[in-house]
């Protein structure tokens, strides 16, 4: 990747190739569109206030899913598109994602039927409890959208006896089980990234650039701000494309539209240290009703760590977003309803975390009932603003990408233009050269680095597990002290290290730490190795001291306060 620098200066200097289109807001979906256009060939400015991903994008379940609750509110083509989506994805991107045995327990047979069939028919809003026959025929639904591009087996019901013998700490109370399949996505943050890669291969003119806020408009010109340095920038695109996620009211405001199109809610998620449940979970994920009839989640994420989310609480500002206090007792509260005597306790927490839906605006009703669907508005050119503006409402990680070409395809008609290309068997980032769950192969891929850069196994294998067919390039970097670990950062290389900070337009040390890589969220990062990471920045980044010492204390004072992380423990 070019880097930042280098985009601003084109910006700059370059007037006359300024792309056609300019996009507002970074994370998936507007990262998505970001591909689609580059695909047709369309060049387009990505700009965010912060980084690639680092908003709501950063805050999902980690899952890419059928969405099986929205069949209880007749959603079912957005079940189907998301059953479709979550295929395509474990083709496309089966480096990150990966399938994952889902159980749904059941604490009686026949509850709900009458509620469920009622909100259906779209009579009653809240939501009720759902015994094993409702869940069943909602996975037949699940499993018949799914068969035209099959990537996993059909659903199976399992009593609650035998899923005790695998698991002893699950309630006595629930009567049985259904399992079924869905996928979890390992590192949504760098599935992102690939995806602005991709996009300036393919189209070189296009332009990402993160830490780039949108400040207004004056006349013709819409202006940006540089996070960085505070420079303003003037550019007269063609198009504006709001993708602001839960800024997208704020944004419109700064383009001149007034109104509340975002009703978003918080949902939070706890890291916990709790090796006994994640031996019992293994590889599959408890998703289970709560006792307010939400629905709860808790799988491993390895050995020792388990994710265990999430809530859904009405909020309206995402620049504070942060799991509260009690979140974190509800949380406990509800994994205790199902795995009785789990007794979590803070202390065990290792991260947590928290990001805003932007979900439509809606009433005072039930979180749960509304839509996670996405839609459009287009706001056509007026005396102040003489371009098109049109502003996505929602968005979900799952469905990203048919968003974004539903969205594209909005784009290319107000250019007068027709789409050429599809994205939707396109491979993603590492993914690329690597056939889908084809372990075989990997293993090859990993052989191949361990002879051409003299690696030992365990480190090919962890490069071509994080990056896939990409762990080649980082491989050219990993010689001599590069092949050391970076102290305080568990498993991690010095020339890895670099190689993100050189490639991957890296802009502050929150970006290395929160978001190319995985260490808080692994539990593998100290104050050491904070440092140490920061230090090889400095040397690829070109800073000074002072300005390595602000990057150190600002990721500390956003760890500490934001994502409950602890240097002293």
């Amino acid at each position: 990747m070019r880097s930042r620098q280098d985009l601003i200066a084109k910006l700059r200097t370059d007037k006359e190739s300024i792309p056609e289109v300019l996009i507002v807001g970074a994370g998936i979906n507007g990262i998505g569109l970001y591909r689609d256009l580059a695909l047709q060939g369309v060049s387009a400015l990505l700009v965010d206030k912060a980084d690639f991903s680092s908003g709501t994008s950063a805050a999902p379940s980690r899952l890419i899913h059928g969405g099986l609750r929205y069949l209880e509110t007749g959603e079912f083509a957005l079940v189907k598109e998301s059953v479709i989506e979550r295929n395509h994805l474990l083709r496309n991107a089966h480096h990150l994602v990966r399938p994952l045995p889902v159980w749904v327990p059941a604490f009686n047979y026949f509850g709900g039927m009458f509620s469920a069939g009622l909100r259906f028919l779209k009579l009653k809003k809240t939501p009720g409890p759902k015994g094993i026959f409702v869940v069943k025929l909602g996975l037949m639904f699940f499993d018949r959208f799914g068969r035209k591009n099959r990537m996993m087996p059909d659903h199976r019901l399992v009593s609650g006896a035998e899923l005790r013998q695998r698991m002893p700490m699950l309630s006595g109370r629930v009567r049985a089980i259904a399992e079924y399949y869905d996928a979890r996505l390992t590192h949504p943050e760098r599935l992102a990234l690939e995806l602005v890669k991709d996009s300036e291969r393919d189209c070189p003119a296009s332009l990402a650039i993160p830490y780039m806020a949108l400040k207004g408009s004056d006349g013709d010109a819409v202006l940006l701000n540089d996070e960085i340095n505070g420079e303003i920038l003037r550019i007269k695109p063609k198009l504006v494309v709001n993708c602001a996620g839960p800024w997208v009211d704020e944004a419109n405001r700064r383009l001149g539209i007034e109104g509340k199109l975002i009703g978003g809610t918080r949902g939070s998620h706890l890291v916990l240290r709790r090796p006994d449940i994640a031996r019992q979970l293994g590889d599959g994920m408890l998703y289970f009703e709560t006792h307010d009839f939400r629905a709860c989640l808790v799988y491993a994420l390895d050995d020792e760590l388990i994710l265990l989310g999430t809530t859904d609480i009405r909020a309206d500002n995402p620049d504070t977003v942060r799991c509260s206090d009690d979140e974190i007792a509800y949380l406990f509260d509800v994994l205790e309803q199902v795995l009785p005597g789990a007794n979590a306790k803070r202390e065990e927490i290792t991260f947590a975390y928290a990001g805003l839906r932007p979900l439509p605006h809606s009433g005072d009703g039930t979180t749960g009932a509304i839509s996670r669907d996405h839609s459009f508005r287009v706001y056509e050119p007026d005396g102040s603003r003489p371009f098109d503006l049109v502003t996505l409402v929602g968005g979900k990680w799952t469905t990203y990408r048919a968003c974004a070409e539903q969205l594209a395809d909005v784009v290319l008609g107000r250019l007068g233009k027709r789409r050429s290309k599809s994205t939707l068997d396109a491979p993603i980032g590492g993914a690329a050269n690597l056939k889908p769950q084809d372990r075989m192969a990997q293993q090859a891929l990993a052989g191949k680095l361990e002879q051409a850069y003299a690696l030992a196994p365990d480190i090919a294998e962890r490069l071509v597990r994080r990056y896939g067919s990409q762990a080649m390039e980082v491989g050219e970097l990993l010689k001599g002290d590069d092949l050391a670990k970076v102290d305080g950062c568990k498993d991690y290389l010095v020339g890895e290290i670099r190689w993100i900070c050189a490639r991957e337009r890296v802009t502050r040390l929150t970006d290395i730490a929160l978001r190319r890589t995985l260490l808080p969220f692994e539990n593998a990062l100290t104050l050491t190795g904070l440092h140490n990471l920061a230090g090889i920045a400095a040397t690829e980044l070109g800073w000074d001291e002072s300005r390595r010492e602000a990057e150190i204390d600002q990721t500390v004072g956003l760890l500490e306060e934001r994502y409950r992380l602890n240097f002293n423990a």
